[in-house]
């Protein structure tokens, strides 16, 4: 085989350290433009970003050549790097550890999108613990509840 195509669509989940909610509307924007250059300057392409104050959102077309844990490691080291440098919120902010990463085809990427993009009211209905743990049970994912939050 002379080259390698791929097509691969990853939904990232994680959540402020303790679910604290210090992503700010004030600096929200920033910070999501500030993750999608991390993100592209990694040579992947961000989709979409969105979140609440206690936890972010990403969708995001991945190259092979990238593990989604080093992703998420540079993501998340560098926007609390840029959220403590800028001093955007009265505590040291760090985000908890892990993530949940989930994949879609070609044909759902505009529903993830959409999904993302519309955090806000969806929150009104559903806090992120139940959101999160429907993601899991979904992608029949295995978890123990304690050691989710």
């Amino acid at each position: 085989m002379g080259d390698t195509f791929t097509q691969l669509y990853v939904h990232i989940i994680f959540s402020v350290k303790n679910r604290e909610p210090l992503i700010k509307t004030s600096f929200r924007d920033n910070l999501f433009a500030y993750m999608a250059g991390i993100i592209k300057n990694k040579n992947q392409k961000p989709l979409a970003i969105n979140g609440m104050a206690d936890h972010v959102h990403i969708f995001v077309g991945i190259k092979p050549d990238k593990s989604i844990s080093e992703l998420v490691r540079e993501i998340k080291s560098n926007s609390s790097k840029f959220i403590n440098e800028n001093e955007l919120s009265p505590v040291k902010f760090n985000w908890q550890e892990g993530f949940g990463a989930f994949t879609y085809s070609h044909a759902q990427i505009s529903s993830v999108i959409n999904y993302i993009a519309n955090q806000q009211e969806h929150h009104k209905k559903k806090i992120f613990t139940e959101e999160y743990k429907e993601f899991l049970n979904e992608f029949n994912v295995e978890y123990n509840e304690k050691y989710l939050f």
